[in-house]
């Protein structure tokens, strides 16, 4: 029987969920029909608003849970991005990130019509678990590693924003747009 999906509602910058901790999964809440709805609704929201990457307080949850996506599908948001199964992480860690850095354009559902340039670690290894509580290690680079790093900045009550270090580096998506 299939589940009938629920997009659910996109906190904006500003909203207060958005500047606060995320709290860990408890051990009693894995394999439960309620994480695995979750899990579901949050990733049709993302989807249905073109994101690739989601974390659980952009929808008003407080709990430790993000997807990171690629290109699940065609997205005209990030036409160029490396195609990527859907990734659920719940109460990530970062063990490790490179000491090597670059530069990239940022959008986030959150912040929406405004494109950040921010630089990230170029790879992170990081540590997680899925919804059946099983414990993953996972090294990450490039393009897939920011998607984490900016989705676990969800989780630590930060926004691209939080990284801007030249108003000359925030631009509006339309402009980005025609420059790339």
């Amino acid at each position: 029987m299939e589940h009938k999906q629920t997009h659910l509602s996109i906190a904006l910058i500003g909203e207060k969920v958005l500047q606060e901790e995320a709290k860990d999964i408890l051990e009693s809440d894995f394999k439960t029909a309620p994480l695995r709805q979750f899990v579901e609704q949050l990733l049709s929201t993302m989807l249905s608003a073109n994101g690739i990457g989601i974390a659980a307080p952009q929808v008003f949850d407080d709990r430790a849970i993000l997807i990171i996506a690629s290109k699940p599908n065609p997205n005209p948001r990030y036409p160029d991005a490396p195609d990527m199964e859907p990734l659920v992480m719940i109460n990530p860690r970062i063990i490790s990130q490179s000491n090597e850095r670059c530069w990239e354009w940022e959008g986030c559902l959150s912040v929406p019509g405004l494109r950040g340039y921010i630089q990230r670690p170029s790879s992170v290894e990081v540590n997680y678990r899925c919804v059946e509580g099983t414990s993953n290690t996972l090294r990450l680079d490039g393009f897939i590693a920011r998607i984490f790093l900016h989705e676990y900045d969800h989780l630590v009550g930060k926004t691209w924003l939080d990284h801007i270090v030249d108003s000359k580096h925030i631009m509006a998506n339309e402009v980005w747009a025609n420059q790339c």
